[in-house]
């Protein structure tokens, strides 16, 4: 059975649907879907000049839209990645009784000291940084990816 995993950030047009992007072409066998804990942009593409970020290093997100985050998903996939401690506490907020599907921030899968969060680039206008980032904790997520797929 593949791997399904979930990637969710606060308005799932920016973070979450990139790496999402990143972990569908690493990792082909795998689920995989995104989504914000805001319902501001439920329906919309991801971010113009996050689309064009990823195109121009062969990720295409065109076909994605926003969705917001549910208690349902806990039952849906088999990890849930978080991009910063508030949507970790946002999306733990929902959890069912009993349910222990893990739920992670992406940069746990980071070997960097000091690095907590994917900073939003929404805010931060840096759509390069936060894919770097992305990559390199999508890497890190190899054998995770590798258990099941």
């Amino acid at each position: 059975m593949a791997l399904r995993v979930l990637f969710v950030c606060l308005g799932n047009i920016c973070r979450s649907p990139a790496a999402e992007g990143v972990f569908r072409r690493l990792y082909p066998a795998c689920v995989t879907d995104s989504a914000g804990t805001s319902g501001w942009h439920v329906g919309e593409p991801p971010y113009a000049p996050m689309q064009k970020a990823a195109r121009r290093r062969g990720y295409e997100l065109s076909d994605l839209r926003a969705r917001q985050f549910q208690s349902g998903d806990f039952d849906r996939f088999d990890l849930i990645v978080v991009m910063d401690a508030d949507n970790l506490e946002n999306a733990e907020a929902l959890r069912p009784a009993g349910n222990d599907t893990p739920l992670r921030l992406m940069t746990d899968f980071l070997d960097e000291p000091g690095t907590d969060h994917v900073p939003d680039p929404y805010y931060t206008r840096d759509f390069d940084g936060t894919l770097d980032l992305i990559e390199r904790a999508a890497q890190g997520m190899r054998s995770v990816a590798s258990s099941q797929a």
